[in-house]
């Protein structure tokens, strides 16, 4: 059975940072790229990054040198790592197995809300 459970979320003010966790069931954590995705609220969800079961990493440009994904593949855990956040950063953020950049997966958790404000 596929688990993700997303945390960390909060209210945070401009140039804070936080570090969101992700805990994915063993199934899909072993064996796929994972990504952490977001979605503003009356937006598209969108993808934040993605990081290979080796580790490499790809980012948004709008994320890219603030943000960054690790993963502990002992404990089937994702983090993202956000610093000098800003409000257009305010979305429910979620984790999920990476398929494409146009194709999302279908099952997702429930999200964990990051809200950016002073």
């Amino acid at each position: 059975q596929v688990q993700l459970v997303e945390s960390g979320g909060g209210l945070v003010q401009p140039g804070g940072s936080l570090r969101l966790s992700c805990a994915a069931s063993r199934s899909m954590f072993s064996i796929n790229t994972m990504g952490w995705y977001r979605q503003p609220a009356g937006k598209e969800r969108e993808l934040v990054g993605t990081i290979t079961t080796g580790g490499t990493t790809n980012y948004a440009d709008s994320v890219k040198g603030r943000f960054t994904i690790s993963r502990d593949n002992t404990k089937n855990t994702m983090y993202l790592q956000m610093n000098s956040l800003k409000p257009e950063d305010t979305a429910v953020y979620y984790c999920n197995r990476y398929i494409s950049s146009a194709l999302y997966p279908g099952y997702w958790g429930q999200g964990t809300q990051v809200t950016v404000s002073s």
